[in-house]
């Protein structure tokens, strides 16, 4: 037996048999790609208590998601799968039995479970958790005093209602999902802040990034028009300077207001005497283009849209190990194991991804993955948002557009803009025909 293999069973078992289980926090945002923190060296988004809540744990600097999309990504987290296997190809139910994701399996295991905020994976799965309020697409809600409050504040209600309310000889799990910093796309102005948030900001001028312009646009493959949604939505919030610093600004607001919510809910736990007994994870469950590539949103295989924040506070951790970073590709399919492993719960053989927390809890580093198969769907039609697929290592990324049969190659060392596709240098055919040949092998093993 390999010895990760041997110390992740060890590790499994010690918990396992441990007189009290470990609690489970989940702190998960959207839109919201891996540099929009303070820790991570922004320039200008301020992130005090995640940042905190980093230097208590560890933050891994190379965690991507599978699929760049709301609906997927959720679905990769909750069952551990790629697309090509849970099967929910947008935002429907994923056809993997409900009883092998982890939240089932938490529960099935003696956990008090809750849920609030944002699902998007099909119908709200009513009466699957023991606490569960669903909602999302709006910044601004009906609130019962007849006024109006915000999305984010009504996640922080929720959860400390949660929290408050949990039986108290029982082990919890937490989701709190944010809806926010998401745009609300019905409306111009795309990103409405809390009121106490909008004195944030006020002064800075937001940099704009060095290929938000038309040039990179127009380096894009042929089949990317004015009908990609990308470029669409880059016209709802980007199309000129004035926009991009409002549309900025209100968007770095939604972020600092969720950092504020987080710092009050782990107060919450460390009142009751709960947050060194309970795995803290925050993490996005996509990257944003901040108009890099004449682009907004997401979808695509640049690293803008992929790289997504994770910081885990493990109550396992030793004193050493707080406040470092880890720079291995971690994935969002790695989540359940993690989760699972951690609260002596067995993983299913049906999860792909891999329990991280040997990469900070073992003294000997256990073999990890230096590349991973990147798959997102086609939504609509083409024109609106085309179907793409990659194979992504840490020095270069082969892009395949599976409806053009188009291929792309980047050398992330020197362009980590990706602005220069090299699938055509005859210099480069052998290394492209060797990335080609290992995409085949990890898109087969994704099924």
């Amino acid at each position: 037996m390999k010895r990760a293999t041997l110390l992740a069973l060890l590790l499994s078992s010690h918990f396992a048999t441990a007189a009290k289980p470990v609690n489970i926090l989940m702190l998960y945002a959207d839109d919201w790609r891996h540099d929009v923190l303070g820790v991570a060296g922004h320039p200008v988004v301020k992130t005090p208590n995640l940042d905190k809540l980093s230097a208590e744990g560890v933050r891994f600097t190379h965690n991507c998601v599978t699929t760049s999309i709301c609906g997927v990504s959720r679905a990769s987290l909750y069952t551990g799968q790629w697309m090509s296997r849970h099967g929910n190809h947008g935002f429907n139910e994923w056809k993997t039995a409900w009883e092998l994701s982890y939240p089932a399996l938490l529960r099935q295991n003696g956990y008090h479970t809750g849920h609030v905020g944002k699902w998007h994976n099909g119908a709200p799965p009513e009466g699957k958790f023991d606490f569960g309020r669903f909602y999302m697409g709006k910044h601004w809600y009906p609130a019962p005093d007849g006024g109006k409050i915000h999305s984010t504040q009504r996640n922080e209600n929720d959860a400390l209602e949660f929290l408050r309310s949990r039986p108290k000889d029982k082990p919890f799990y937490l989701n709190v999902a944010f809806f926010t910093p998401h745009a609300e796309d019905s409306h111009p102005e795309q990103f409405l802040p809390q009121p106490e948030t909008m004195a944030l900001y006020q002064d800075v001028t937001i940099p704009v990034p060095a290929n938000a312009t038309d040039e990179s646009w127009k380096r894009l493959p042929d089949f990317f028009t004015d009908m990609n949604e990308g470029r669409n939505r880059w016209r709802w919030r980007f199309d000129t300077p004035e926009k991009y610093q409002r549309m900025m600004k209100n968007y770095y607001r939604l972020v600092t207001g969720i950092d504020t919510t987080a710092g009050r809910i782990l107060a919450e736990l460390e009142k009751q005497g709960v947050l060194d007994h309970t795995l803290v994870i925050f993490t996005t469950d996509n990257g944003y283009f901040h108009g890099e590539h004449g682009l907004a949103d997401k979808w695509y295989p640049h690293q803008e849209s992929i790289r997504v924040p994770l910081i885990i506070r493990d109550p396992r951790m030793a004193a050493g190990k707080k406040g470092t970073t880890n720079d291995d590709f971690t994935l969002n399919v790695d989540l359940a194991p993690t989760i699972l492993t951690a609260a002596g719960v067995a993983v299913p053989a049906v999860m792909q991804g891999r329990d991280i927390a040997p990469l900070y809890l073992a003294t000997e580093k256990p073999e990890w993955r230096s590349e991973f198969f990147y798959e997102h769907p086609t939504i609509k039609r083409t024109a609106f948002i085309p179907a793409s697929q990659a194979l992504v290592r840490k020095d270069w990324k082969y892009f395949h557009w599976p409806e053009h049969n188009v291929d792309q190659l980047f050398d992330l060392t020197t362009d980590p803009r990706e602005e220069n596709d090299l699938a055509a240098d005859p210099a480069q055919a052998r290394r492209l025909a060797e990335m080609r040949r290992r995409f085949a092998e990890l898109k087969a093993q994704a099924r």
